[in-house]
């Protein structure tokens, strides 16, 4: 039997802290979410490895879990304090809405795939400040806005300018910017009427339905 509370340790301290992780606030929060109660039952003894876990319905979805090791440091670039109103889209089973939950006064987590949401109410209904909700990923979720951090749980191709009127002024918007290879953890900050972005390091993430970047015209 996997002894998982040994193995969140491990994975705190193997793959977190050494990745220059360290916020305090959210390794303890790391430390105090049951991992293996958010990913597919068939993949619990995988739960705190660094890999790519299926997120996904069907067997030929490519939805996948965040490694724990970006979605920290994603986290800690996004500064998340008690205050904070948090969107998280494509929270997936919820776990990064149940570390987030840890750190921030309110957490909205969006998902659009039905067999995901309802698996994500009912891991994150003991959780008080957090709720689900239901839609289309690339539409956010305006009417419980706006957010001080929104967290896009996977890459998109496509730069997250739309997402500028649900944050606050001075908000930040955390994702992986582009796919494959030279795809890039990106921080945005709102600023007034305009949102900019910097890369704040390598990263790599499967590509949120919706997020794909349309393809070029060509004669």
């Amino acid at each position: 039997m996997t002894d998982f509370a040994a193995a969140r340790r491990n994975m705190v301290d193997g793959q977190v802290r050494t990745a220059d992780v360290t916020d305090q606030a959210l390794l303890a929060a790391l430390l105090a979410v049951p991992r293996e109660r958010y990913v597919p039952p068939g993949s619990r003894p995988l739960a705190y490895l660094d890999l790519d876990l299926p997120a996904g319905e069907g067997p030929g979805s490519a939805r996948r879990l965040l490694k724990p090791m970006v979605l920290a440091k994603l986290l800690q670039a996004a500064e998340i304090g008690p205050a904070d109103r948090v969107l998280c889209i494509g929270c997936a089973y919820g776990y990064a809405a149940a570390v987030v939950a840890g750190l921030a006064g309110e957490v909205v987590a969006l998902e659009e795939e039905a067999g995901l949401a309802a698996a994500a109410r009912e891991a994150l209904a003991p959780l008080p400040n957090v709720s689900v909700v239901s839609g289309p990923l690339t539409a956010g979720w305006p009417a419980l806005g706006p957010y001080d951090v929104i967290l896009i749980e996977g890459a998109t191709e496509v730069e997250p300018r739309s997402f500028r009127s649900q944050l606050t002024d001075g908000g930040r918007l955390v994702c992986v910017l582009g796919a494959g290879p030279g795809a890039k953890a990106t921080l945005y900050r709102r600023s007034g009427d305009d949102i900019g972005g910097r890369p704040i390091f390598d990263a790599a993430a499967a590509v949120l339905p919706g997020f794909v970047k349309p393809p070029a015209f060509a004669f």
